[in-house]
């Protein structure tokens, strides 16, 4: 699939440029070797990725990174270009100039300041079916950090959990893909930094369909199962619970509520960003819980919504996995994504009845080093009650 992309986008772009160049050798203005030069390095960038992709046996933290930065400039220099043609065709050059230099700079915004300010969004949540003991509950979610694509990954790590650490919440937990290949990411600088997370309730997991080692190519020297148990290990020794397909009580004066986590289903990898998903097991992680009690569910995807609403649970459902596709564009009040195109909810808060979605645009990023307006998030909720009992 990914090489057929490539592939495809290749073609376009040489096509493309193949027209321009024809045009302007018409126009008796024949471009220059420098510019010739420039447009050849930029249009063979992505089947250098494709080729080193052949020619690698696994998806090794370098070749990520290498193959994260090479679409990046590979965006920053054949977007403008091709947008540069759009106006020249329109007899508009100057305007495209203008317009293409704009869209660099946006990219060249997004890759650095747009990757790494973190945004701190606060969301109150009322129901009179929490208990008063819990009236005032403070949540934070992460999600998404994909540690081994991180530019900085002790610098970046370090400021969010400085931010967290400001919130003072009583409950953390964190939505999925906490690594992108492997276990091994989360090596001991970055268990030192996310170890010191801490709250009350304590910090809570669930796995994402990047934690459970379904990407690793070359699996001789570790397998997808040995990841996947390294990581669990590896979680456990920062003292993160990371809830597999569970619901636990959180009890507070007295009175409680359910905590439920879903974990990754590897039968899913296909079909993982489809609007609509096969029935899961729901009754493993609901199992004697009464669904008379608050619950929050953590799930890593956003399309089992529906399906934890039918179940009669998740009063609030967090959740991840979208990321906005790190690209959110605020126009005339409103919101745009190419995340809509795929999903149904994609970014924020969903309301239906007692029952509240909150999908976090997660702090790292995958595919390409760059956030445009979904800017690296932390959630803090505050749990109101309305319940008419006080015990």
């Amino acid at each position: 699939m990914l090489l057929t992309i490539i592939s495809l986008l290749t073609l376009i772009t040489i096509g493309v440029d193949i027209l321009h160049i024809y045009r302007a050798h018409r126009r008796e203005r024949p471009l220059s070797i420098f510019s010739l030069l420039g447009i050849a390095v930029s249009d063979l960038l992505l089947p250098t990725v494709a080729i080193v992709a052949l020619c690698s046996q696994d998806n090794t933290t370098e070749f990520m990174l290498f193959a994260m930065w090479i679409f990046w400039f590979w965006m920053l220099f054949v977007l403008p270009r091709m947008i540069y043609y759009l106006f020249r065709l329109l007899h508009l050059p100057k305007i495209g100039y203008i317009v293409a230099g704009a869209v660099a700079l946006f990219l060249i915004w997004g890759a650095t300041i747009g990757r790494t300010s973190i945004r701190v969004k606060r969301i109150d949540i009322t129901s009179d079916r929490l208990p008063k003991s819990f009236d005032g509950l403070r949540i934070v979610q992460l999600s998404d950090i994909h540690i081994g694509t991180l530019v900085c990954p002790e610098q970046e790590l370090q400021r969010i959990v400085d931010s967290v650490a400001a919130l003072r919440p009583d409950l953390i937990i964190f939505t999925g893909d906490l690594v992108n290949i492997r276990a091994s990411e989360l090596d001991s600088k970055v268990q030192r930094i996310l170890g010191s997370l801490q709250a009350p309730f304590g910090v809570f997991s669930v796995l994402g369909n990047h934690d459970i080692g379904t990407y690793i190519r070359n699996t001789s020297r570790q397998s997808s199962a040995e990841s996947l148990a390294d990581l669990l290990k590896r979680q456990k020794q920062m003292g993160w619970q990371v809830l597999q397909d569970t619901t636990l009580y959180l009890h507070r004066n007295n009175e409680c509520i359910t905590l439920s986590g879903i974990s990754f289903d590897p039968a899913l990898r296909k079909l993982r960003h489809d609007a609509k998903l096969p029935p899961a097991r729901l009754d493993v992680v609901y199992r004697d819980i009464p669904d008379s009690l608050y619950n929050i569910t953590a799930v890593h995807l956003p399309q089992l919504w529906s399906q934890v609403i039918n179940a009669g649970y998740g009063d609030l459902t967090l959740s991840g996995h979208v990321h906005a596709m790190q690209m959110k564009l605020h126009l005339f009040g409103k919101v745009f994504s190419p995340s809509q195109w795929l999903y149904n909810e994609w970014s924020g808060r969903y309301d239906n009845g007692r029952h509240t979605l909150y999908i976090n645009d997660g702090t790292g990023y995958v595919a390409y080093p760059m956030r445009l307006g979904a800017w690296p998030e932390i959630t803090l909720f505050t749990l109101r009650s309305n319940c008419p009992n006080n015990f």
